[in-house]
């Protein structure tokens, strides 16, 4: 199911995810997460015209959608080797802390716009807010070294593209750019991996035409770090981190 481009301007990640859930009336204690995972995706892509200075904080959580989308798809023994918690609950305990909030926040302008009415009660919220009971997480992962050196790169990566952007030019349109995957970006570096076994991370994402590409190059990684296709190499702290595709792993699917 695709996103209009022209849609509303969402306040940060969760009310998107909110959205996607409410409008798709989703279970928000069973979030089936790849089709979520999906039509974020799609939001991030229409961002491309517009809103990049809040687009850093949708990548994070496109990051984390794909960490967790990952996961599921593995075998039951491999995640349980893992982690023994359903991975999705950690974003789970966000979305209804932020849905709790955010409805307190609604009722509160509701009464405040109605300021000639002071009566004051108890919170109206749905059964599945209060019924909620957060699940304390001791095992919670919050992401390996190599992965905080590597979103670091891709940082300083999406800043160099950002500087680029030439202001006056900017304004009179831009040419319509290929719509891919994803996907489309895994079977990419799968095909490169026939010619060269490694590669430079940082070139990579330089090689990138724009930030929506480097966007989905860097989603693809780490797809390919949770399928144990790839391992991330850096001999040194400040040397260059190298991509390399694990010997054996089939190239060709």
């Amino acid at each position: 199911m695709s996103i209009p481009v022209k849609i509303t301007v969402f306040e940060g990640p969760l009310d998107l995810l909110l959205h996607l859930i409410d409008k798709n009336k989703l279970n928000i204690y069973d979030i089936p997460i790849a089709q979520v995972t999906d039509q974020y995706l799609e939001y991030i892509h229409a961002m491309e015209k517009g809103q990049m200075e809040v687009m850093s904080e949708f990548i994070e959580m496109a990051a984390i959608l794909i960490n967790i989308k990952s996961k599921t798809l593995l075998p039951v023994e491999e995640v349980a080797e893992v982690v023994s918690d359903d991975p999705r609950q950690d974003l789970i305990d966000k979305l209804i802390e932020y849905k709790k909030f955010k409805l307190i926040a609604k009722q509160l302008k509701s009464q405040q716009e109605d300021a000639g009415k002071i009566v004051f009660k108890g919170a109206t919220l749905p059964e599945e807010i209060l019924a909620y009971i957060p699940v304390a997480n001791p095992k919670e992962i919050l992401g390996n070294l190599d992965f905080a050196k590597m979103y670091e790169v891709f940082r300083g990566v999406m800043k160099k593209k950002m500087d680029k952007i030439d202001p006056i030019r900017s304004q009179y349109g831009e040419i319509k750019k290929e719509s891919f995957t994803v996907q489309d970006k895994i079977d990419a570096l799968r095909a490169m991996a026939k010619e060269y076994t490694s590669f430079s991370f940082k070139d990579l994402l330089l090689q990138q035409d724009d930030r929506i590409s480097i966007i989905v190059t860097f989603l693809a990684i780490l797809e390919l770090m949770k399928m144990g296709a790839i391992k991330i190499i850096q001999e040194l702290l400040f040397d260059d981190i190298i991509i390399e595709f694990i010997e054996g792993e089939d190239n060709g699917n």
